[in-house]
């Protein structure tokens, strides 16, 4: 494989750091201003599964401040600011990624933190439209539809603690993504802040044909082109009186794949189809896992559709062994973490030096079996520490018309020092997987976005059309401001 070539790592800006921090201090007042040494040391890396943050060891940067706005006018004064001054700023909310998209790379960076702008503007139940700041939690919003009978669809496993504009910037995913699709389906307009505190607005239409769809220069930006600062996506008439849950257990992964492959182009569309290999489901179901492979379903929507899905269901794996429905509704009720899980799993790495990771990718149904043989083949073979693993399976979570993801995961105990921990493992083990991804036709990433540890890949992952990419930054971000290391490489 051949990574893209690094780009140098922007300037330094030409103020000082007290400068910086007076110059954010004139603009929004002291209250929105956070210079707490421990607040910016935790701002320098993603929240989770860090594992040399769990041991208090920072060795990136450590931004100048972190900067609450309180409205879009705000957020477009402190980028006029930023790229006057090229001071290099990392957009955030809910701070649930896991791709190292909130790292600060640059000294003196500005962590932008939206959280603060959480209004719910307007909730429109005849256009079915809901639009929320960027800043509002999805669990809040879920909790003020779901009092009018409707949802968004969206449901992450991020979901208690995820924010709107993240979910956006990241081209989140949800569980029910087969049925509601990914959040780029259901953003129907938004307003977003460019580097140069230029204000611009997508209007919410069912849809237009006036060239191209320029709400995706926007979705999916992880920080690197402009701030989020206001999102508007579609609701769904919320019916859980009429789910019914489904589980198999199925002794070959081709045939549980097939089967799933038959359900998604027969035209049913479950709001959750999944398929895990023995290794993952074990984790997940060992109360009846039987070290098989195991399926799992809901049919939901309207009662007529979500009958017709669940004959399609029962006739689809008809022959697999029937898991107990109730065993399956209850473990969705516990699948979403929040705070107390990410301290419980924090705790755990300090207490059992073993740490859980993922690696997700995408690929056409031709090619699903082939990637999780080749990277378990590869992983086994080529990885230099798989004496360590404690756990390496995968499971397809997300289904289209034209193929899946895998979803592989990968537990290990850590036999290094912790700053070497990233290194010796995570990076060779996603590595193996995003590279055979790229080798079968498929993407390197499915949703948690590239954020900066999937960068050295990002130009074979868009072959020729990588220059769109390299035009929209230079258009939209001439002096490199925005999220340094995020999308696009550097050294």
């Amino acid at each position: 494989m051949f990574p893209a070539p690094p780009q140098a790592v922007p300037s330094a800006s030409d103020l000082s750091r007290a400068e910086i921090v007076a110059g954010l201090v004139d603009l929004l007042g002291t209250t929105k201003v956070d210079t707490d040494e421990h607040e910016l040391r935790d701002a320098s890396v993603d929240r989770f599964r860090k594992y040399t943050s769990v041991h208090g060891i920072f060795t990136g940067p450590i931004p100048a401040a972190i900067v609450c706005p309180g409205s879009t006018e705000e957020v477009s004064k402190v980028l006029a600011f930023a790229n006057e001054h090229r001071i290099n700023v990392v957009p955030r909310t809910g701070r649930t990624a896991t791709e190292g998209g909130l790292e600060t790379l640059v000294e003196n960076t500005i962590v932008l933190d939206g959280s603060t702008m959480d209004d719910i503007v307007s909730i429109d139940p005849v256009n079915m439209m809901v639009t929320a700041q960027c800043g509002v939690p999805l669990q809040r919003l879920e909790d003020a539809l779901r009092e009018q009978g409707l949802t968004t669809g969206h449901s992450p496993q991020s979901k208690p603690l995820a924010q709107m504009g993240g979910l956006v910037a990241t081209r989140s995913i949800g569980q029910f993504s087969t049925l509601y699709g990914g959040i780029e389906d259901m953003v129907v307009g938004l307003e977003a802040v460019f580097p140069d505190g230029t204000v611009s607005r997508i209007k919410n239409v069912p849809r237009r044909a006036a060239g191209p769809d320029i709400r995706h220069v926007v979705i999916g930006n992880e920080g690197a082109l402009c701030v989020i600062t206001e999102v508007t996506v579609k609701v769904f008439r919320y019916q859980p009186e009429n789910n019914r849950y489904f589980g198999y257990l199925l002794d070959d992964l081709e045939d549980a794949v097939e089967r799933l492959r038959t359900l998604i182009t027969d035209g049913y569309r479950p709001s959750v189809c999944r398929v895990y290999s023995p290794e993952d489901a074990n984790q997940h179901f060992s109360h009846f896992s039987q070290n098989k492979n195991v399926v799992v379903l809901i049919a939901e929507g309207p009662e007529g559709i979500a009958r017709a899905t669940a004959e399609a269901i029962e006739n689809t794996f008809d022959g697999a062994d029937i898991v107990d429905p109730r065993l399956i509704a209850d473990w969705f009720e516990n699948l979403n973490w929040g705070q107390d899980k990410i301290d419980a799993e924090k705790l755990a790495m300090l207490e059992s030096r073993n740490l859980g990771y993922t690696t997700e990718v995408s690929v056409d149904w031709s090619n699903v079996t082939a990637l999780y043989d080749a990277v378990m083949h590869r992983v086994k073979t080529e990885f230099p520490r798989a004496a360590d693993l404690t756990l390496l399976g995968a499971h397809s979570s997300h289904s289209y018309q034209t193929g899946t993801n895998l979803y592989f995961v990968y537990d290990y105990d850590i036999k290094c020092p912790p700053e070497r921990e990233i290194t010796e493992y995570h990076i060779p083990l996603n590595a193996i997987i995003v590279e055979e991804a790229l080798r079968l036709g498929g993407s390197m990433v499915h949703h948690h976005g590239i954020g900066k540890y999937r960068t050295p890949w990002t130009r074979e992952e868009h072959g020729s059309a990588y220059h769109l990419l390299e035009v929209l930054k230079r258009g939209f971000d001439p002096n490199g401001i925005m999220n340094a290391g995020t999308i696009y490489p550097v050294s």
